[in-house]
Parts: C-alpha cells; sequence; structure tokens
C-alpha cells in the first residue's frame, strides 16, 4: 500500500472568537464564540467563519485564535459541532454569561 491510499481525515479547525448583535454595541455585549469546521486552510477556516456568522445575523466579530481539533472531543458541548463541521458544516458554539 502507498500513501496515496491512505484515506486522510478532514481537518476540523476550531476558530475562538467574540461577536456581537448590533454594530454600536460596547465590549461588555460581546458573545465569546466556538466555531467548528473543516476547510482547506487557515485562511479558508477564516472566510466560512465570518460568512457563517454574517449569515446568522451578528453585526461583528473578532476572531482571536485558530488551532486544528485533535480528534473528537471529549466535552459534550462540542460532540454534535464536531459531527456538524465533518458533515461539511459550520457550527458555532456560543457562550453567554
Amino acid at each position: 500500500m502507498n500513501d496515496n491510499d491512505v484515506e486522510m481525515e478532514p481537518v476540523v479547525y476550531i476558530v475562538i472568537g467574540r461577536v456581537w448583535e448590533k454594530e454600536e454595541a460596547s465590549p461588555d455585549d460581546a458573545i465569546t464564540i466556538h466555531a467548528l469546521l473543516t476547510a482547506a486552510d487557515e485562511d479558508d477556516a477564516v472566510r466560512k467563519t465570518l460568512e457563517s456568522l454574517s449569515t446568522q445575523g451578528f453585526a461583528e466579530a473578532e476572531l482571536d485564535q485558530i488551532g486544528v481539533m485533535d480528534g473528537e472531543p471529549d466535552d459534550a458541548v462540542y460532540e454534535g459541532a464536531y459531527q456538524d463541521a465533518l458533515s461539511g458544516n459550520v457550527a458555532i458554539v456560543t457562550f453567554t454569561a
């Protein structure tokens, strides 16, 4: 078997940031988000995340970190989101105070 016959797992990115529902919102109104998605590279992951946030009605976004998930997460909060990402969707997990 050569390297071409090995099926590669899709890369699932996690993008961490904050969003606001209104343009004039204060920093205290920020909602923390984690986006899980598959993408060709980091630039594609950022673009897809911003498009998804815009589609969901968020007026502003600041993305702080991007990383690659190391397999399926153990945290129940992310289980459904991880599966959605593997299905080709952008899964947005929001954290509100």
